[in-house]
């Protein structure tokens, strides 16, 4: 993506909080501002026209659906910040620490509404029908996360769902309505049929496996990275009793005494979740805690074998690409999918 691409994103999203949402609503603009203040790779906008080029390399660049899209990720996060209790989001204070619960929720609430209202109005069918199905499926998956906390007992199938359906399904969708868009703009046609385009399958499948690796390398880099590169708290996941790949898989090694610690500290974070801050011997017993099993995953076989499912899904994502004509724009695609694998643990 060109920055000329980049700031025509960024000048879409400014002009909706400055001409549209400020003046319905200064607090949450405000709101909404910071956030995208503090920056973000923007992946899911950049798939959203990568795919639409990768689907017609004439196709003119339509920044304002890359646009909703970022919008649509940006209430997630608020969303998501609110269930978590998180306190700092891509390394500033989240909104909900900053504005309370409830304030969080209907801003979040307000993006989602004011982006299909937009949606509606300026894309034919099937993309209305395409985004209202992922965030359903985002929610589902939320809820499934959030029932899966501290279960230890967890396995990869259900983690491979819950990933799918909060992850997957947005990039997914990005990489099929942006190709879509295309499409419609290129044949004149529009209806559930274009869904069935080859290359449109081809760009959905690459999506959904782009999204399974691009969160299992965040959840992996929860475990090994540190607070400056995370934007947030490192070990977040533990300290919210989240059960994720690294740990699913470190506990199928069977070391005991791991997985005795790993049940003294989730339940010790329920027991303080429940009864409030704790004392200070008994916050940093559960420091020491959370420290021995970051520090077992960090060493355990575990961790490579995040690895190799992370090259698995970027292999299925390229696979998906070679099904489509090469072009500048599948090589871009091919570039952000590389990104995944390409780091140290």
């Amino acid at each position: 993506m060109t920055s000329a691409t980049r700031d025509a994103i960024r000048s879409v999203v400014e002009e909706f909080v400055r001409e549209e949402l400020s003046q319905e609503n200064a607090h949450i603009a405000s709101a909404v501002w910071s956030m995208l203040d503090a920056g973000g790779k923007g992946l899911r906008p950049q798939i959203t026209m990568l795919s639409a080029l990768a689907c017609d390399s004439e196709a003119v660049e339509d920044p304002l659906l890359a646009s909703y899209m970022e919008l649509i990720h940006l209430a997630t996060l608020i969303h998501d910040d609110v269930v978590d209790a998180a306190n700092i989001r891509r390394g500033r204070t989240s909104l909900n620490s900053a504005q309370g619960n409830r304030f969080s929720v209907l801003a979040g609430d307000y993006l989602f509404a004011w982006v299909f209202k937009k949606i509606t109005q300026s894309y034919d069918s099937p993309v209305p029908t395409i985004l209202a199905a992922m965030l359903s499926e985002i929610c589902n998956g939320e809820v499934k996360q959030l029932r899966a906390t501290g279960n230890l007992s967890l396995g990869q199938d259900q983690y491979f769902e819950i990933i799918g359906k909060k992850t997957a399904q947005l990039f997914a969708a990005c990489a099929e309505s942006g190709a879509i868009v295309a499409l419609q703009r290129k044949t004149k046609t529009t209806g559930q049929a274009l869904r069935d385009d080859p290359n449109v399958r081809a760009l959905r499948d690459y999506g959904f496996a782009f999204g399974l690796a691009f969160q299992v390398r965040d959840d992996v880099l929860d475990v090994v990275a540190n607070e400056t590169a995370l934007g947030k708290p490192a070990a977040s996941d533990l300290r919210e009793r989240k059960v994720t790949l690294p740990l699913i898989l470190a506990l199928e090694q069977g070391d005991e005494a791991f997985c005795d610690l790993v049940r003294q500290l989730f339940t010790a974070a329920r027991d303080e979740g429940n009864a409030g801050a704790g004392s200070e011997a008994t916050n940093g017993l559960a420091s020491q805690r959370l420290q021995a099993v970051v520090t077992h995953l960090r060493s355990a076989a575990a961790v490579e074998r995040c690895r190799e499912v992370i090259r698995r899904y970027t292999e299925q994502a390229r696979l998906a690409l070679s099904a489509l004509p090469r072009s500048e724009a599948t090589v871009a695609l091919a570039a952000l999918t590389n990104t995944l694998s390409e780091f140290s643990f």
